[in-house]
């Protein structure tokens, strides 16, 4: 039996989705002047993607992320290791800081650290990882593999005699 689609539960999950996903970006970018950053951040898009997964499976979360989790994953981890790689060639040790100004032409200027650039790597591994959870989760089903002897053919009796 295919449930029903539900007109409440499908807007107020998207004004939920929408708000997490806004909140998440929140605190990646507040995260290296108070608490948050990275895991945070990406911990709450994770929930907002679960949510998702929750109410519309992984066809749901297939059509809002279309990326690969490998590439969420890895480019993270590249990112936060090329973040953290910059600080020696600063002079500094591995994940040596470094400020900045940027002058926005609308905004002004915004002050941009180099811990800014390393949680957004640390979202996308986070990120990555729970998407590959709810990818497993709720990708086919395998069919089971009968058990016996290693090597035996699948179909075949390895107890009949030869005759």
């Amino acid at each position: 039996m295919t449930p029903r689609p539900s007109l409440v539960l499908d807007v107020v999950l998207d004004l939920v989705f929408r708000t997490a996903l806004l909140f998440a970006v929140f605190l990646l970018v507040a995260g290296h002047n108070a608490p948050g950053g990275g895991f945070v951040g990406g911990l709450v898009a994770s929930t907002a993607l679960v949510l998702r997964f929750v109410t519309g499976g992984v066809e749901e979360v297939d059509r809002i992320v279309p990326v690969p989790e490998r590439v969420l994953l890895g480019g993270g981890l590249f990112l936060a290791f090329l973040t953290g790689a910059a600080g020696w060639l600063l002079g500094g040790a591995f994940l040596y800081g470094a400020k900045g100004d940027l002058d926005v032409p609308i905004l002004g200027t915004l002050k941009a650290t180099s811990a800014l650039v390393f949680d957004v790597g640390v979202a996308g591994v986070v990120v990555g990882l729970v998407l590959s959870v709810l990818r497993a989760l709720g990708g086919p089903d395998e069919p089971p593999t009968p058990a016996g002897p290693v090597g035996a053919t699948p179909g075949t009796d390895e107890t009949e005699s030869a005759s």
